[in-house]
């Protein structure tokens, strides 16, 4: 294994060079970077059979890395997919309650190991990405790309107008401030919220903290990605413009 450089030293990385143990893992399909990374921490990973955590080591041709005892290699096909996950399913790549996961709707019909971008709830539903490319899942993941999550959402009470006004002001919910870019009603029931950020179970937190619950939620769209005619459960290879628009932040 490589020791760790300072960014101005290094090369760019490639085929025959040098990358860093996060990037490699992103590449093996096993995470994304990000993920990659607190798996390093957790000392889960490990390099010529010896457990790697400092962030930053790099890795080379020659080098075997294994993630809980299983060894990596590096995808030679990119998978670029959208799910429309069901309620129900968790966005992990394994669950100790043992529930069922989303990647495994994708597993018997894709023979690469791909991991999802971002996550859904359990009980929400729709649109979820999945790649074994690494630098795709951190460009499009990042909040500042600037991609867009758009959602509808359905309550067993009205919706007050004022409620969604507040959100794209910005808003304090248990603790934490939260912000749409858009939020319109459909009906006194249902509406439609645009995030970038997306935090976890915002939408839910934040209907709730002014006394709303919400019934059904639904990510119709991720950037220029629509649900459209995607059956609950299937899912679908995505466009070559569909991930060039991702890659760049754009949305339709």
């Amino acid at each position: 294994m490589l020791p760790r450089e300072n960014e101005e030293d290094e090369q760019p990385e490639g085929a025959g060079r040098p990358m860093r143990l996060q990037a490699f893992i992103a590449r093996s399909g096993a995470a994304s970077r990000r993920a990659g990374e607190a798996l390093i921490l957790a000392g889960r990973v490990k390099v010529n059979g010896t457990t790697v955590t400092e962030m930053g080591s790099k890795v080379g041709p020659g080098d075997v890395v294994s993630l809980d005892g299983r060894e990596l290699a590096i995808e030679a096909k990119k998978r670029y997919l959208v799910l429309n996950k069901p309620r129900g399913y968790v966005s992990s790549m394994s669950d100790p309650e043992g529930r069922p996961l989303a990647v495994g709707l994708i597993k018997p019909y894709v023979e690469e190991r791909v991991y999802n971008i971002g996550r859904l709830d359990q009980w929400s539903q729709g649109l979820l990405l999945f790649t074994n490319d690494g630098d795709f899942a951190a460009a499009v993941g990042h909040p500042s790309n600037g991609t867009e999550k758009e959602y509808e959402l359905r309550s067993s009470v009205d919706i007050p107008k004022s409620l969604l006004d507040e959100f794209v002001a910005g808003l304090v919910a248990e603790g934490q401030r939260y912000q749409a870019v858009k939020a319109r009603l459909l009906d006194p029931r249902s509406a439609r919220i645009v995030l970038v950020e997306g935090r976890n179970r915002e939408i839910r937190r934040v209907f709730a903290s002014r006394g709303v619950q919400v019934e059904s939620l639904v990510r119709v769209r991720i950037g220029p990605v629509l649900i459209g005619g995607l059956a609950e459960g299937a899912f679908r290879e995505l466009s070559a413009e569909e991930r060039q628009l991702l890659s760049g932040g754009r949305t339709t």
